[in-house]
C-alpha cells in the first residue's frame, strides 16, 4: 500500500533495483573477476570500456542531490496531503496491459518531441541536456545523469499520461517500474540475448545500440524506446548500417 500510494516509493524500488544493480554489480563484477566474467563481456557493445570513478561519482552525486533536494521534498509535500486511496479491486490483465502499453507509446511521443527540441534549439540543448551527454560510452549509472529540467519533464510526462488515462495504482506502478527498466536498459551497455529490442518483432523497439548511436552521433534515433517516430520524420539511423 505505501508503494502503491508514493509515487516516490515506486521510483526508489524500480530505480535502486535497476540502477544499482546492473551498473555497479555487473561493472564491478565484470572488471574484478576477469575470466571469471568474461562469457558476459561479448555482450558488451564497447568491451574495451569501463567506467571509471571520475564517471562513476559525478552520476551517483548528482542523482543523490536531485533527490535530496527536489524529488524528496515534492514527496513530503505529496505525503501531507495524506495517502491516496487505493481502490479495492486490482485492475484486469488486459486493462493493465492496455494502459502500460499506452502510457509507453504516449511516453515515447512526448519524449521525442521534448528530445528533438532541446537538440535543435541551442540554449536549449546547453542549458538543459548538455549534461545528459557529457558520457558518450553508456553505463547505467549514467541513465539518471540529466539536468533537473529534464528530470522534471520526464517525471510530468509520467504523471500526465497515468493521470490522462486514469490508471489504476497498480497500474502506475508497473508502468514506473517498465519505463525505469528500459531506460536502464538502453543506457547499461550490455546487449544480451533477452535483451527487449530482441522480444519486440517488426524492428519496432531500438535497444541499447540504437541509442547508444544518439549519444556518440547527436542528430539521431531521439525516441527513448520505440524507432516509428525516427522512421517517419527520417532521424532513425540503425547501428548495423554500413
Amino acid at each position: 500500500v505505501l508503494i502503491l500510494s508514493s509515487q516516490y516509493m515506486a521510483f526508489c524500488l524500480s530505480f535502486l533495483c535497476m540502477c544499482f544493480f546492473v551498473s555497479l554489480i555487473v561493472n564491478f563484477l565484470s572488471s574484478s573477476l576477469g575470466d571469471m566474467w568474461s562469457t558476459n563481456l561479448k555482450y558488451q557493445i564497447h568491451p574495451d570500456f569501463a567506467p571509471s570513478a571520475r564517471q562513476l561519482l559525478p552520476c551517483l552525486a548528482q542523482t543523490l542531490y536531485q533527490h535530496a533536494v527536489f524529488v524528496f521534498p515534492v514527496t513530503l509535500l505529496d505525503w501531507a496531503r495524506g495517502p491516496a486511496p487505493v481502490p479495492p479491486e486490482a485492475p484486469e490483465l488486459l486493462q493493465l496491459a492496455r494502459h502500460v502499453g499506452c502510457c509507453l507509446l504516449l511516453f515515447d511521443a512526448e519524449f521525442f518531441a521534448w528530445h528533438v527540441l532541446h537538440h535543435r534549439v541551442p540554449w536549449l540543448y546547453r542549458t538543459f541536456h548538455k549534461v545528459h551527454h557529457q558520457n558518450a560510452a553508456s553505463f547505467a549509472l549514467a541513465t539518471q545523469y540529466m539536468s533537473v529540467w529534464e528530470l522534471f519533464s520526464l517525471g510530468f510526462f509520467h504523471l500526465l499520461n497515468v493521470t490522462l488515462l486514469e490508471c489504476h495504482p497498480l497500474t502506475v506502478l508497473v508502468f514506473h517500474v517498465l519505463n525505469i527498466w528500459l531506460s536502464v536498459e538502453d543506457h547499461s551497455g550490455y546487449d544480451f540475448p533477452w535483451s527487449t529490442h530482441r522480444l519486440v518483432p517488426f524492428g519496432c523497439y531500438g535497444g541499447v545500440e540504437h541509442h547508444d548511436l544518439h549519444h556518440s552521433q547527436f542528430n539521431c534515433n531521439f525516441a527513448p524506446y520505440f524507432t516509428h517516430w525516427d522512421k517517419l520524420l527520417g532521424t532513425f539511423r540503425s547501428p548495423h548500417a554500413k
